[in-house]
């Protein structure tokens, strides 16, 4: 299944993409995506309803796929040829950070530069949500916690993030710093979450061109290495790191955002996001 939550800002309604491409309404089934929806006996009962007898309703604005966000995990470094774009060593164990959860928007929202941003950069990445809790699981049942799988785009403020001290937080959780979507798609509509195609445009140039094959720690080895430091419980979403073609990386000089710029991203079968880059403007936070 892909699920998705469309409509205005804290207005968005529960829906379904068919095999069609059509959406299907889901309001009449549950009240919202939620974490509980994403647990194995929420997903089945969706698994079980006919989508050709729910309604069908024009696409609105795509919000983040599913409410009650949790954790909002990162793994750097996480592509071997990004290490080397990016001048520093291939993690011997995953290098892990956090997003702040309300950094989380949806896939076509404005990004903004936060004030005095000059090294604002794109990434994309594969999500990895959680569907059922997960303390110390082995790799070789990791993959039975994971809900599903969305496209993120895990914008980055460099200076904040590698010039300012302490740790990458900083440059990482800036508001809009992470769309999320169209879609989840469920984990049984992606069969191996290392052999996705991925790519990101800025203003219509592909610098980003890579798949999940090459990451250095796949996702069991994620999931399971994650629950050893924290328990994953449903909701919470984890963002797998990014191929080589980052801003930051471009010779001989760096590329970064401004406003005016048009970021478009996407994961084969995940679907894809479009961002538009605004100044710092408060008034499109809310």
């Amino acid at each position: 299944m892909k699920l998705l939550r469309h409509g205005p800002k804290g207005q968005e309604k529960p829906a379904l993409l068919d095999a069609d491409g059509q959406v299907r309404d889901l309001s009449g089934v549950v009240a919202d995506i939620t974490a509980q929806t994403l647990s194995p006996t929420g997903l089945a009962k969706l698994r079980a309803l006919d989508p050709t007898k729910l309604p069908v309703v024009p696409m609105g604005r795509a919000g983040v796929p599913w409410t009650g966000l949790g954790k909002f995990i990162a793994i750097g470094l996480n592509y071997a040829d990004h290490a080397a774009e990016s001048n520093m060593p291939i993690p011997k164990e995953p290098i892990v950070f956090m997003k702040t959860p309300d950094c989380a928007v949806g896939a076509n929202d404005p990004v903004v530069l936060p004030q005095g941003s000059v090294k604002s950069d794109w990434e994309v990445e594969l999500g990895v949500v959680i569907g059922s809790t997960a303390r110390y699981v082995s790799e070789a049942d990791a993959l039975q916690h994971v809900a599903g799988y969305c496209v993120i785009n895990d914008v980055s403020e460099r200076e904040y993030q590698l010039e300012r001290g302490g740790q990458w937080d900083k440059g990482k959780g800036c508001e809009t710093f992470g769309p999320i979507g169209p879609w989840l798609v469920t984990a049984d509509e992606v069969p191996d979450p290392q052999a996705l195609g991925m790519w990101l445009d800025v203003n219509g140039h592909r610098y980003q061109n890579g798949s999940t094959k090459t990451m250095i720690f796949g996702v069991a080895t994620l999931v399971s290495y994650l629950s050893r430091f924290m328990t994953l419980r449903p909701g919470d979403v984890i963002t797998t790191g990014t191929p080589p073609g980052v801003g930051m990386g471009v010779k001989p000089s760096p590329v970064y955002l401004k406003a005016g710029d048009v970021m478009r991203l996407g994961i084969e079968g995940l679907g894809e996001q479009q961002q538009t880059v605004h100044a710092w403007d408060a008034s499109l936070l809310d």
